[in-house]
């Protein structure tokens, strides 16, 4: 005779541990919700309201994506955006837990200004920069938004300056020198 019980709690906590930190399909993902904006349009009966999500996708590991969702209900719209935040997953190489160089991201009136900071140092960042560096796995960073703080130009700003970044192996393969050399 198997024991059920067992199983069904297992399942129970793995649920609970997922949501916890932010994987809601269990595919190890974790999804962030960057911000909920809300749109009216008015109609002869009076208003009609829609909403737009913006959601970051990541693994932990290096792996990110995100995706903006639009519907006339805020869960549709997360949803959506959830989907092609998973559609949209694209890998960065990171030094560890941090970054190789600092690096800088426009996006519109957005800039970003990172930097790779020692360990222990944590994550110095706010909002949509934030939500970015936690899912894509970069624990020290100092991180200065200036320009527009809009979340979605933000977010592509700092998308932008993360996939621009070059690692050190790279760079040695383009002069062709070795890594040690390139490091100094």
């Amino acid at each position: 005779m198997v024991n059920t019980t067992n199983k069904s709690s297992n399942n129970i906590d793995d649920v609970q541990q997922a949501r916890k930190s932010g994987d809601k399909s269990g595919d190890g993902l974790q999804e962030k919700l960057v911000s909920v904006r809300r749109t009216a349009k008015v109609v002869k009966g009076g208003r009609v309201f829609g909403f737009s999500a913006v959601v970051i996708v990541g693994d932990g590991k290096g792996k990110i994506g995100w995706g903006l969702g639009k519907a006339r209900e805020v869960p549709a719209a997360i949803q959506k955006a959830m989907d092609k935040g998973r559609r949209n997953m694209r890998r960065v190489n990171l030094n560890g837990y941090t970054l190789h160089h600092p690096i800088i991201g426009y996006h519109g009136a957005a800039k970003i200004i990172l930097q790779p900071a020692s360990e222990g140092t944590g994550l110095i960042a706010g909002g949509a920069t934030r939500a970015v560096c936690e899912a894509i796995g970069i624990r020290d960073v100092l991180a200065k938004c200036v320009g527009s703080r809009c979340p979605i130009n933000v977010t592509r700003a700092t998308l932008q300056a993360l996939f621009n970044m070059s690692s050190p192996m790279s760079i040695a393969e383009k002069r062709g020198l070795s890594i040690k050399e390139i490091l100094g």
